[in-house]
């Protein structure tokens, strides 16, 4: 059977890489740019592409393409990936010490590569500014302590490339890292091998991250309000649905409290749409300032919102929207007038419809008696 050489490897590497920058180039184009990054991770196995080629085509061409150029383009694709993942997780990146390190490492092995040939102390420094940037990846993933499966695949990858590259600086400093890249030796073959894996890994891991990431974003779009930060109806009432299935175990009842802004017709209508959509921002940023984390907050329709209260009796319901209608008068320009209206789960077969119903007809008392008030049921 015979044994895949340097050179294949390289080429593997080159197609993977290439099928990889397409993904993650069309993901790009048809991702939210919310999902930052994708640019930058596209561009990294293009590098590696045209690296490939240029290594392939060594002996070919002149050394400072074959060897330096291959090299530089390595490196570079390297930085992407570091770019592009700081950028995805809302992270400047240090553009400026980083070029110093290209500078410096392109440099060095142009030296080692035409005037002063050296093959061990080129590919030694090649490794060392390899491993300093998939390094600091690794050290700023782990730091940040995410576990899901996307990044934890690609903390995997680094800690076995970091793995592969502390082992190729052991056998150049003991004489066994072989006079050329293209070498058939097991060390080398090792090696390739590696960065063939790690061409098609770490991309794989940024397209896991930002599926993930778009999956998340598209659950958050289905269940919260698209102008506020509070949930929309439909997540509302599934919260409630399994609050209540909660309490039917436990016994603890929960509270509901309809909200309704006064008068918001016509600050619409005096104002504009804009203003209104000032006014529904602060109204929901004053309400969670009384709200218990536990507390659900949901935008109930138009200007009406619905809050959902764990393990809360009627009487304390009442005691919370004095507090929620203190907090809405702090003499601020946006500040209005709200009308409550609030039940509390009766236990057996009280349901969700005889509650909401309950606090609507509490809802509609508030309004007739003068507005600015809260009743119960």
């Amino acid at each position: 059977m015979p044994v895949l050489d340097p050179r294949t490897l390289i080429a593997m590497a080159g197609v993977m890489s290439l099928l990889m920058a397409l993904v993650l180039g069309l993901m790009r184009r048809s991702y939210p740019s919310s999902i930052r990054g994708l640019g930058m991770w596209a561009l990294a196995p293009l590098l590696w592409v045209i690296s490939t080629v240029l290594f392939s085509a060594r002996g070919a061409i002149p050394d400072l393409l074959g060897i330096v150029a291959a090299n530089s383009l390595l490196l570079m694709g390297a930085m992407c990936q570091l770019a592009g993942t700081r950028r995805f997780l809302g992270h400047p990146v240090a553009w400026g010490r980083w070029a110093v390190l290209l500078a410096i490492a392109v440099a060095t092995m142009t030296v080692l590569t035409i005037p002063y040939p050296h093959y061990p102390l080129r590919v030694g420094v090649f490794t060392v500014v390899v491993a300093c940037v998939y390094g600091s990846l690794l050290v700023f993933l782990l730091r940040r302590g995410d576990q899901s499966f996307p990044i934890r695949l690609v903390e995997a990858v680094l800690v076995l490339h970091m793995l592969v590259l502390a082992g190729r600086l052991y056998t150049l400093s003991t004489g066994q890292g072989g006079t050329d890249l293209m070498d058939r030796n097991p060390i080398q073959t090792l090696y390739v091998s590696a960065y063939v894996l790690t061409t098609l890994m770490l991309p794989l891991g940024n397209i896991l991250m930002a599926t993930d990431r778009l999956r998340a974003e598209l659950e958050h779009l289905a269940t919260h309000d698209p102008l506020l930060p509070v949930l929309n109806r439909r997540a509302f009432l599934q919260a409630c649905e399994r609050e209540l299935s909660r309490a039917k175990r436990n016994g603890l009842a929960p509270a509901l409290i309809l909200i309704d802004l006064d008068h918001f017709k016509a600050v619409n209508d005096t104002h504009g749409h804009q203003h209104g959509d000032a006014v529904l921002r602060h109204v929901v940023a004053r309400l969670q300032t009384v709200l218990r984390s536990t507390d659900v907050l949901a935008r109930y329709g138009g200007e009406e919102f619905a809050l959902l209260l764990p393990e809360t009796a009627l009487a304390d319901a009442q005691t919370l929207s004095q507090r929620l209608h203190t907090s809405l008068a702090q003499g601020h320009p946006l500040d209005c007038h709200v009308s409550m209206g609030a039940t509390a789960w009766r236990g057996g077969a009280d349901g969700l419809d005889a509650m909401l119903s309950r606090a609507d007809a509490a809802l509609y008392r508030a309004k007739a008696a003068g507005r600015n008030q809260t009743c119960t049921d």
